[in-house]
């Protein structure tokens, strides 16, 4: 059993980096933002769940807290893989959730630049349907980033965002405010989206990364009423490129664009995750799951710049 000891790198706010755990399936280089892992447990026997989905194992409780096993291997494969006694379960926490992944071999952690992360190209990585969110250079290695996000909303939808909760808050009004989005994930992008144009909200215009928006926002005309281009900004903090914290620090430390309300929407969102987001001036930080919070935050923040 290894607890994953956070590094300097945690410690650091919007320096654009991030460390990649590195491991193996079937001799495969695949990683993991480090931030996701919580330790890595040698693997067990595992308690079958009946009507689970296939690639769900079972569940097994190594301490205090009962872990879902997925077996990753069969998963990305389609198939069952023999298991062995060397295996690994790699335990994460993102999305208020624990889940324990089985690979093969854990090879080791590596720092790098977000900006040598590269999305991968749709003839590769099969459009919405693909689980790679990046390919990342460690070294001499390419390791594939796998969108964890997107593999545990398929095998539990009800862990993702629910368009429901829009319906849930009633009618709403038409909202012509021009909202800004950073997102990687094209699955999560596609629900952000229409849960958004849902809630009233049809001014929307959607960032692949970090660095795209920033961008954007750099290239607006400076005789233009800013609100009038952009009036709330909602970030993700893993991104391709340039990551979330990266983004926000970068507009609020500019004195033209700090005032533009900017909410950091992540499935990584822990108490020293809102630390880091606070230090470097989001308005409001939240786990991605939470939609439905996410409009009443968004409500919130537009009538208060409104009213300025």
């Amino acid at each position: 059993m290894a607890e994953v000891q956070n590094s300097g790198i945690l410690l650091e706010s919007g320096t654009n980096e991030i460390e990649i755990m590195e491991f193996t399936i079937d001799g495969n280089l695949y990683g993991i933002n480090v931030a996701k892992v919580r330790e890595i447990l040698m693997s067990a026997p595992v308690k079958p769940m009946p009507h689970a989905h296939n690639a769900v194992e079972g569940i097994f409780k190594p301490r205090d807290i009962v872990l879902t096993v997925v077996d990753l291997p069969k998963y990305l494969n389609g198939v069952a893989g023999e298991k062995s006694g060397k295996d690994l379960f790699i335990v994460t926490n993102f999305n208020k959730m624990y889940i324990a992944f089985r690979v093969h071999t854990v090879v080791g952690i590596s720092r790098i630049s977000w900006s040598d992360i590269q999305k991968p190209d749709k003839t590769v990585a099969g459009g919405s349907e693909s689980v790679a969110t990046g390919i990342a250079q460690c070294g001499a290695d390419l390791v594939t980033i796998l969108d964890f996000e997107r593999i545990v909303a398929e095998i539990a939808p009800e862990t993702t965002i629910q368009v429901t909760e829009i319906d849930r808050m009633g009618p709403r009004s038409r909202n012509e405010q021009p909202i800004w989005i950073a997102e990687d994930s094209i699955l999560l992008s596609k629900m952000i989206e229409e849960s958004l144009r849902k809630a009233g909200y049809v001014n929307l215009k959607m960032f692949p990364n970090g660095q795209e928006l920033w961008e954007t926002l750099n290239a607006l005309p400076k005789h233009n009423r800013l609100c009038d281009d952009v009036a709330l900004i909602i970030t993700d903090i893993e991104m391709p490129q340039m990551d979330g914290h990266r983004l926000t620090k970068l507009v609020k430390d500019n004195a033209r664009f700090k005032p533009i309300p900017l909410i950091i929407f992540s499935s990584l969102i822990s108490e020293e995750m809102r630390i880091k987001g606070r230090q470097l001036g989001a308005d409001e930080q939240m786990s991605k799951p939470e939609i439905g919070h996410l409009v009443d935050v968004m409500d919130h923040l537009l009538a208060t710049s409104e009213n300025k």
